[in-house]
């Protein structure tokens, strides 16, 4: 059969969509490193971090495990993740209620798909929460989010979508500490978002793969106030910097069992069972322990020293930026600056980007891929190119208490400060 024919029967919701904005610009990083360029990439926020040793020794304990595992997951692993939940957050949640999968962002496909109802995004959002609903054919409702309260969703804005059709199943989607921002709620904030969403009895997917690295070691689940709807996403990609491992939880309330077992059904004829290995290893994870927190206390003090310094370095010159309170993104909106960028061609961010990338090889993505307008000159950096093992031994050997200072990012996180010190120059 020819191409054009095969061509005819792509799914048109997937017909057009490109690759993921995150991906795409760390290929097209690893592209010009291959031809010779120099490239800071800020663009794919991938952890910098090793995944912590215990976990790896069981990992490799683990090796030969090599039986299909139940579609919910390992039993062990599945109580592991709730009496995490119950330890930290004080939540009711049983093994019976976690869901296991090769990654939070399959499970986040399957729930749309199981689903039916419309998808709710604030905006700045991660790149793949809407192209996701796109390729299932949901439809997508954007909230939109002002720079003034830190690009947070606040419940007015929220309550005003859902009053105009108050009976209308939602997915609201929450994520925090946020990717692109950096920013969280507290928790009042999420007190009274908690009201709105039982008001309507919205679905919460509370996006928390973040939730270890809030840089004061004190993040709040926003089910702890809206329990008997709150889906809690969770994983070891961003916390323990396993990426590429592959593994994500979903812990329900007892309220949705039904949704999990909908959820299950889907991911017996689509994935089977997660990774046996991984979910042997992933054990120690969820347990934790004095040498997990050790080394999670060791990467919020690094991350929060390289954000303070890149929030201060950037509204030094100008740029407007609220301030990242974990994670290990940033979102300047540099429109503070557009006259002075016209003279560079610049109106919109993606033009922002591509030039910045070409003239000085700094690698970052416009705030259109998380979902603001294409005209607006907002960015996302993700401030992780440095060599993160290197970084947490030197940190280990500071006195208790004491923070990271320029010098020592300069030593240890030196591209990234290189980065930013290019892009301030590039500025004028």
């Amino acid at each position: 059969m020819a191409n054009g024919q095969h061509e005819v029967h792509l799914n048109l919701n997937v017909r057009g969509l490109p690759v993921s904005a995150t991906l795409g610009i760390n290929e097209k990083s690893n592209l010009l490193k291959r031809q010779g360029k120099q490239v800071y990439k800020l663009g794919l926020g991938q952890s910098p971090f090793p995944v912590p040793m215990p976990i790896v020794k069981e990992l490799q304990a683990n090796a030969h495990q090599k039986d299909y595992l139940p579609v919910k997951g390992l039993p062990a692993l599945c109580d592991a993740v709730a009496d995490y939940y119950r330890r930290t957050q004080s939540l009711a949640i049983t093994g019976d209620n976690v869901l296991i999968g090769p990654g939070s962002k399959e499970l986040m496909f399957i729930l749309q798909l199981v689903y039916y109802g419309d998808l709710v995004i604030p905006t700045p959002s991660w790149v793949s929460y809407a192209p996701q609903a796109h390729i299932i054919g949901r439809h997508v409702r954007w909230l939109k989010t002002e720079e003034c309260n830190n690009w947070l969703l606040t419940p007015e804005e929220l309550d005003r979508l859902c009053s105009a059709d108050p009976t209308k199943p939602r997915i609201v989607i929450l994520n925090y500490p946020n990717n692109p921002t950096g920013c969280t709620y507290s928790a009042e904030q999420l007190k009274a978002l908690a009201e709105v969403a039982r008001k309507y009895k919205i679905i919460l997917l509370s996006d928390e793969i973040y939730g270890e690295l809030n840089f004061k070691g004190n993040h709040q689940s926003i089910a702890r106030y809206y329990p008997e709807g709150t889906i809690i996403a969770s994983g070891l990609s961003k916390w323990a910097g396993a990426g590429g491992w592959r593994l994500g939880t979903f812990a329900f309330p007892s309220t949705l069992t039904w949704l999990r077992d909908s959820m299950a059904v889907v991911a017996s004829e689509t994935f089977t069972a997660t990774s046996a290995p991984i979910q042997y290893a992933a054990i120690s994870a969820f347990r934790g322990g004095v040498e997990l927190e050790r080394y999670l206390v060791c990467s919020r003090k690094i991350l929060k020293g390289l954000a303070e310094w890149i929030w201060a370095t950037l509204g030094a010159v100008g740029v407007t930026v609220a301030k990242p309170e974990g994670a290990f993104y940033i979102f300047p909106d540099f429109e503070p600056l557009r006259e002075s960028l016209k003279s560079k061609g610049i109106s919109g961010g993606e033009e922002l980007c591509k030039k910045l990338l070409d003239e000085t090889g700094v690698a970052i993505l416009p705030g259109s891929s998380f979902g603001r307008p294409e005209n607006e000159l907002t960015a996302r950096m993700a401030f992780v190119d440095f060599d993160g093992a290197r970084a947490l031994a030197a940190v280990e050997q500071l006195p208790a208490g004491e923070e990271v200072d320029e010098a020592f990012l300069r030593e240890y996180c030196g591209k990234v400060l290189t980065a930013i010190d290019q892009l301030v120059e590039w500025l004028g």
